[in-house]
C-alpha cells in the first residue's frame, strides 16, 4: 500500500469519526443549531466523499494482490458513509412542533435519562466506528508489510533462477569446448594411424620384396 493511499485513509477515518460525534450532537439540538450543525456534517460527508474517491484512484494504480484488499475496504467505507447519509437525513426530516417540545419538558427526569442514555449509546457507537478505523489502519499497514516481504521474497527467488541459470549457460558453454577439442584430438589421431598405416605397408612390401631377392639369388 502506498504512503499516499494511508495518508488518505487516516484523513477519512478521522473525519467520519467526527463525523459520527456531530450527527450525535445535531439529533439533540433544534432550531439554527441543529441546522448549522447538519450543513457541518453535509459539508463533512462530501469531503468524505472526495477522499474515497481519491483513494479508490490510487489503489487502482497498485498492484493487483494489494488492489483486490483496498477495493474490498474501500467498499466498507462506502456502505458507512452510506448509513451515516441516512442517519443525517432522518435527523434533518425530524422537526419536533412546540407541543412535541412542551411533552418533553414535562416528561421530566425519565425522558431525560432516556436522552442521556441514547447520547450515551450514540457516543459509544462513535467510539467504536473509531476504533473499527484505526483497526482498518493497522490492518491494511500489516497487509502492506506482508506484500513488500513476498516481493522480496519473490525477487530473491528469481536472482537465485537467474544464477542458476547463468551458471548452466556457463557449463553448457565449457562441455561445447570440451567436445570441440575431443574432435581435434579424434582427428590428429585418426591422421597418424593413417600415416602409420602407409608406413607399415611400405615397410612390409620393401621386407617382401628383399626377401624374394634374397631367395632369387639363393636360389640361383
Amino acid at each position: 500500500m502506498s504512503e499516499t493511499f494511508e495518508g488518505y485513509e487516516r484523513q477519512y477515518c478521522e473525519l467520519s469519526a467526527s463525523l459520527s460525534k456531530k450527527c450525535t450532537s445535531a439529533s439533540l439540538l433544534d432550531g439554527e443549531q441543529k441546522k448549522q450543525k447538519i450543513a457541518e456534517v453535509k459539508a463533512g460527508i462530501d469531503e468524505a466523499e472526495a477522499l474515497i474517491r481519491k483513494m479508490d484512484v490510487e489503489a487502482r494504480n497498485l498492484p493487483p494482490n494489494v488492489k483486490a484488499v483496498l477495493l474490498a475496504k474501500l467498499r466498507e467505507y462506502k456502505s458507512d458513509l452510506n448509513n451515516l447519509k441516512s442517519e443525517i437525513k432522518r435527523i434533518a426530516s425530524t422537526n419536533l412542533n412546540q407541543a412535541a417540545r412542551d411533552e418533553l419538558l414535562e416528561s421530566g427526569m425519565a425522558d431525560a435519562a432516556a436522552v442521556s442514555a441514547d447520547q450515551r449509546g450514540r457516543l459509544l457507537f462513535s467510539t467504536e466506528r473509531l476504533n473499527k478505523s484505526s483497526d482498518r489502519v493497522r490492518d491494511s499497514r500489516r497487509t502492506m508489510l506482508e506484500t513488500e516481504e513476498l516481493g522480496v521474497s519473490l525477487l530473491q527467488d528469481l536472482h537465485q533462477q537467474r544464477q542458476s541459470l547463468l551458471h548452466a549457460h556457463g557449463t553448457v558453454h565449457g562441455v561445447d569446448e570440451n567436445i570441440g577439442r575431443s574432435k581435434k584430438i579424434m582427428t590428429n589421431m585418426s591422421r597418424r594411424m593413417n600415416r602409420n598405416k602407409w608406413i607399415i605397408g611400405f615397410m612390409v612390401t620393401i621386407l617382401v620384396v628383399a626377401i624374394i631377392l634374397i631367395l632369387y639369388f639363393k636360389l640361383k
